[in-house]
């Protein structure tokens, strides 16, 4: 009897063996003496004891962090670039059975692709066009890692760090460009005033009257913020002759 409980036992432990079960984001990649079988799951299944052997290959998406680069733009300022990748496995056999080690196959090609893009771009599309090159970097990281059954969804450049040298000079840039654009806006606000001006100028000149509302409604403003001064407006009509006599006097006394 001994024997026998033995036996069954051993029976019982392989049958437990080959009874597999994987989640919903989980497939088994199965050889069968060597030999790819293909991937199975979700749920449960059974391998063949001692016969199969299973890799196991999660489908969620990783965030791979890509560390920071040393990168010397095309107008050759040195920077420090760091990115994030998303990417997950759309074909569990090929991430097994093509590549090694799919997460550091991905991790270098991610840190060279970033070195090698950005070297051929200037320090100002860079810091501008991110949105682009971010693109460029996923076609072209996605079109390495696609046999390897591999999708990259996306690349984001999280960080770049200047020179305190560049970051200097470029504060000195922004601050005479918001100078610059300071200085255009106060010359358009004196142009237009003087437009407004000469309008004003004109009208008055067709419509005498209306220097005297002038007259009035400057009477109204004072009135209102200096009540203890008083102005009495003289027309100039009235003070015209006694320039014109005075100018006469001037000349007579000049020809004499």
């Amino acid at each position: 009897m001994q024997p026998l409980y033995v036996v069954l036992a051993i029976l019982f432990l392989l049958l437990i063996s080959a009874v597999k079960v994987l989640r919903e984001y989980e497939r088994g990649v199965v050889f069968r003496l060597g030999r790819l079988v293909g991937a199975r799951g979700p749920g449960i299944f059974l391998l063949i004891p001692i016969v199969d052997r299973m890799v196991k290959v999660s489908l969620r998406t990783v965030a791979m962090d890509v560390p920071p680069q040393d990168v010397i733009t095309k107008d050759n300022v040195s920077v420090k670039v760091n990115a994030v990748l998303y990417f997950r496995v759309m074909d569990p056999a090929k991430a097994v059975v093509e590549v090694e080690d799919y997460l550091y196959a991905t991790s270098q090609l991610a840190q060279t692709t970033l070195r090698s893009v950005l070297g051929q771009v200037e320090l100002d599309e860079l810091l501008s066009a991110r949105e682009k090159i971010n693109q460029n970097l996923q076609e072209i990281i996605d079109h390495h890692t696609d046999p390897w059954g591999v999708k990259v969804s996306l690349v984001e450049i999280k960080h770049v760090d200047l020179p305190q040298e560049m970051q200097r000079a470029m504060a000195r840039q922004a601050e005479a460009e918001r100078e610059r654009r300071a200085k255009v806006i106060h010359a358009e606000g004196e142009f237009q005033a003087s437009q407004r001006l000469a309008d004003a100028a004109e009208i008055i000149a067709k419509h005498p009257i209306a220097l005297q509302l002038r007259y009035l409604q400057t009477l109204l403003e004072i009135g209102t913020e200096n009540n203890t001064t008083t102005i009495f407006p003289i027309p100039i009509e009235l003070i015209q002759p006694l320039l014109a006599k005075g100018n006469q006097t001037l000349r007579a006394a000049a020809s004499e």
